[in-house]
């Protein structure tokens, strides 16, 4: 255990039995636990195999590469339509999380062999996401602009086409893109201080 992770767990109140289980399954399977986007996270050899997180109406182990784990028992959620790689088992009691010890140790031990084995997510191209009608627009108007678009990695072009995305009035699409302008020339993700 380390204890400068131990916080997490002494402030949770609604999960806290739940997530110290979760918890304690993790480190049966020798993974190493560190804090990491302020979760506790553990790891083997340093890659990211399982993450403890805790929501409104319920807890998660979230495997970062589940997309590639063998699902024969149906858990396996993911978390959002563009989540590509990570897959969560959500838990409501403790009691699910007894019961499900012995697959959730399997898939620990898969997740280390998808490590061993350097397997890794193949994730969609920027360009097969989707390019809101706006955003096309824009670009078209300000060649400036779509040349700092470009010039982005693709990982903060995808961030930003689904961060365009999302919104269902066009004038909130709009009002997304045209704050992102500046971040954009000036070469930032959309998460980038």
């Amino acid at each position: 255990m380390n204890p400068n992770v131990d916080f997490y767990f002494d402030t949770a109140e609604q999960w806290q039995p739940a997530i110290e289980k979760l918890r304690t399954i993790a480190l049966d399977c020798q993974l190493t636990e560190e804090l990491k986007w302020g979760s506790p996270c553990y790891t083997f050899r340093e890659n990211n195999i399982v993450l403890i997180h805790t929501f409104k109406d319920y807890c998660a182990f979230l495997f970062f590469k589940g997309a590639l784990l063998q699902d024969t028992h149906g858990i396996l959620v993911r978390q959002a339509e563009n989540v590509q790689a990570a897959r969560q088992v959500r838990f409501t009691n403790l009691e699910q999380i007894k019961e499900l010890e012995p697959v959730l140790k399997a898939h620990i031990y898969e997740a280390i062999e998808v490590e061993r084995a350097g397997l890794g997510v193949v994730f969609k191209k920027t360009d097969e996401f989707a390019v809101p009608e706006e955003f096309q627009v824009k670009l078209a108007e300000n060649p400036d602009f779509k040349k700092a678009f470009e010039a982005l990695t693709p990982g903060r072009q995808r961030g930003y086409l689904l961060h365009f995305s999302a919104p269902k009035q066009s004038k909130t699409r709009v009002s997304r893109i045209e704050k992102c302008m500046d971040q954009i020339f000036d070469g930032k993700g959309l998460n980038d201080l």
